[in-house]
């Protein structure tokens, strides 16, 4: 009972470890018009602070996790906490431009060990019939980054200073760091990566990686512009983007817990019914989107369908892996960086070209590109099991099979 208690606290700091890291890494976004100009850069140049964390957290996540292998889990996810708090920290009192970007490129650094490590501890402390519910419980930290952490940092950047919001997220990550160290219990590689994920498959795991890449670039290029999409197509007031941005998160969240219900049940068919919803959402909003009563619900689904679609990949990439689960969650990490970058990118440029009102037909067209391959994937696999059914017993070929081959 005190062994089972302990898992689930420690599950809870590394659910709000999550929301320290994707928090962070975003940050700079709600902050861009405050750290421009007070270290005399333009507004492009901040914003590199947010792809080029991306970028790095890219290029060594695969590496550094194959590094780290053969290192106990407790300790290396509290060390990785431990230099995100200090590279935050840094980021904090940076005197210049170079100084801040080096910091968020050391903290982008322990991103990817961190998620490549963090989903595959969370799952070996608890049964294997409830993993998809644990991997559910701990997205509810990321998911809860962009609708409580950001806006909180902004606010408080607003009021304080940029450097405010980025202590209190260093403080925050301390203490996160310490709850791990504290309350973690002592695992090795070899307990939170099995060599296979349950179902390992190389195919099926490729495809999920092309899928999550299609996915997160059409998602993430919609989410990026969204403001401007409700100011200028729907016509929202300015005043009103907070209470939006809150519904699009607050379901994002309530997705989240809720698909934690059935995923250990239905893995597949929860991936392909979230690519579903947001597609729908997004391809409603491109028709729709003028219309307010009918933009703040499809906002909802929109919201909701993706976070939660986070938790479905991350169960989903760990019952196909083909080798360790942490060099898959690595992969997925990956190929989300890969997409967030590829989706602010085409999507900035469709916003100079086409204009905000095609970005979601744009997101909508390759979360239903996503979906296809994934459906697409599943049924040629099904007739290919048939078909090699029917060779290896040629009693179970259809009535009238041979005749009409006569």
């Amino acid at each position: 009972m005190v062994q089972q208690r302990r898992a689930v606290y420690a599950l809870a700091a590394l659910s709000a470890a999550t929301f320290c890291y994707v928090t962070t890494e975003v940050l700079p976004i709600g902050l861009l018009t405050l750290i421009a100009p007070d270290l005399g850069r333009t507004r492009s140049e901040a914003g590199l602070l947010v792809t080029g964390y991306a970028v790095v957290v890219m290029i060594v996540a695969l590496p550094l996790t194959r590094v780290t292998r053969r290192v106990p889990r407790r300790p290396l996810l509290a060390g990785a906490l431990g230099v995100f708090a200090a590279a935050t920290a840094v980021s904090a009192f940076a005197t210049s431009y170079e100084v801040l970007l080096a910091a968020r490129l050391v903290s982008a650094t322990t991103n990817g060990v961190f998620w490549a490590v963090v989903f595959p501890v969370a799952i070996s402390m608890f049964p294997a019939n409830i993993r998809g519910r644990i991997v559910a419980r701990l997205s509810i930290g990321n998911a809860l980054g962009p609708v409580l952490g950001v806006p909180l940092g902004t606010w408080l950047g607003g009021q304080a200073g940029w450097r405010a919001a980025f202590i209190a997220m260093a403080i925050f990550g301390f203490v996160t760091c310490v709850a791990v160290a504290l309350l973690l219990p002592s695992i090795t590689p070899q307990e939170s990566a099995a060599e296979t994920g349950p179902m390992p498959d190389r195919h099926r795991f490729v495809v999920l990686l092309v899928a999550t890449i299609l996915a997160v670039t059409g998602a993430m290029g919609a989410f990026t512009y969204m403001t401007v999409f409700l100011l200028d197509v729907s016509g929202f007031a300015a005043a009103s983007l907070g209470i939006l941005l809150f519904v699009q998160g607050s379901f994002g969240v309530a997705g989240t817990w809720a698909v934690g219900r059935v995923l250990d049940r239905f893995p597949l068919g929860v991936v392909l019914g979230l690519l579903g919803l947001i597609t729908a959402a997004m391809l409603g909003l491109y028709g729709g989107g003028s219309s307010k009563l009918l933009t703040i619900p499809l906002l909802a689904v929109a919201g909701m369908s993706f976070s939660s679609l986070i938790a479905g990949i991350q169960h989903r990439i760990m019952q196909v892996a083909p080798s360790t689960t942490d060099m898959a969650s690595a992969s997925l990490s990956v190929a989300f960086n890969f997409g967030l970058a590829a989706g602010s990118f085409i999507g900035a440029g469709l916003l100079a070209t086409a204009g905000v009102r095609v970005i979601p037909l744009f997101g909508g067209l390759l979360t239903a590109a996503a979906f296809a391959l994934l459906a697409g994937h599943e049924m040629s696999r099904k007739r290919r099991r048939g078909h090699e059914t029917v060779r290896r017993n040629p009693d179970l070929q259809p009535v009238g099979h041979s005749a009409a081959h006569a």
